[in-house]
């Protein structure tokens, strides 16, 4: 209506200036020479021109803009199931009703990983922070054996590292995807590096009697994101260890092409299901659950989101029972 009345008062003053004209210069037919109907006749002309505008006006610009407006607010309120039906008639319309179809969805899915991810930090907390206070309280027993003492002071030490290690991997993960340059690059020996990495977790393989094939590794010199790479490599290997049996199998390799490095490390453990291959580089996911107090779920992630920002890729080979292969290839 105030779409309505506006147009009809703009009309109503163009004809009057019109018709002031005309009646100055004579130029009114004798039919016209009675002022009222005049009048009533321009009314009756403008208000239907300014009804067929208004509707125009409402039906193509206001009315989507208002639908947009309302769809807005439910967003802001943090309803993000809300989607505006799009059709070709406008082009301007489908393509703003589109954007903001896009918008939405992506909000939904950042929404949805943002709940999972506090959900499952809550999670991997709360488990190392309940057994720290239970075994504290239990070292406040007076009648205590010194056994027990120790064991219980372990179990502590234990779960502290856990907690320091989930923090480490959170805040490392947050600060690479947060990341707007591409990190350093140095060269370096990257077979040397493997064989750090290897010397790095030798008290865990030493436990285990795992043996190490490393004659498909020859010596490689690599530019790019030294310290960035060392991690990659050292969960990587760190989870075949995990994964292997006592006296199992570990293969490190790597090939050097013109644009290319390739290193794969194969174990022959117990290997993965088609379920967990698919998920395995999402945060917090543990396809084995009988490894899970020896991990955070969050290694394999960093792995990915290093390997990606150093432009390389990084894919997985597996079966159960007859183990895993684990792919790098980084661009020269």
């Amino acid at each position: 209506l105030s779409v309505t009345f506006l147009f009809l008062l703009i009309f109503l003053a163009l004809s009057g200036v019109f018709i002031g004209i005309l009646y100055r210069r004579n130029l009114f037919m004798p039919i016209f020479s009675n002022p009222m109907f005049v009048v009533l006749l321009v009314f009756i002309i403008s208000f239907a021109i300014a009804s067929l505008l208004a509707f125009y006006v409402d039906r193509k610009i206001l009315s989507p803009v208002e639908k947009l407006s309302e769809a807005s607010k439910k967003v802001a309120k943090g309803d993000f199931s809300v989607r505006l039906p799009v059709d070709r008639t406008s082009e301007e319309t489908f393509t703003t009703f589109s954007n903001f179809n896009e918008m939405v969805e992506g909000l939904s899915a950042i929404e949805t990983l943002r709940d999972d991810f506090v959900a499952n930090v809550s999670h991997e907390f709360k488990t190392p922070l309940a057994a720290i206070e239970g075994y504290a309280a239990l070292l406040q027993e007076e009648t205590l054996s010194e056994k027990d003492r120790r064991e219980y002071a372990s179990k502590i030490l234990f779960n502290t590292r856990r907690l320091s290690d989930l923090t480490s991997n959170i805040l490392m993960l947050s600060k690479l995807e947060n990341r707007k340059t591409p990190p350093e690059k140095t060269p370096f020996r990257l077979d040397e590096q493997l064989r750090e990495a290897i010397l790095m977790l030798e008290p865990k393989w030493s436990a285990k009697n795992v043996n190490f094939d490393l004659e498909n590794l020859p010596e490689i010199t690599y530019n790019g994101a030294e310290p960035l790479l060392l991690q990659v490599w050292t969960n990587i290997i760190g989870n075949a260890v995990k994964f292997v049996s006592e006296g199992g199998n570990i293969s490190v390799s790597a090939e050097e092409t013109l644009n290319f490095v390739t290193v794969k490390i194969t174990d022959d453990g117990i290997g993965m299901s088609e379920e967990t291959k698919y998920r395995i580089f999402d945060k917090f996911y543990q396809g084995d659950t009988s490894h899970r107090s020896g991990g955070n779920g969050l290694g394999l992630t960093l792995c990915l989101t290093i390997v990606t920002l150093c432009g390389g890729s990084i894919a997985v080979d597996s079966k159960e029972k007859q183990g895993s292969t684990f792919t790098v290839k980084l661009p020269k």
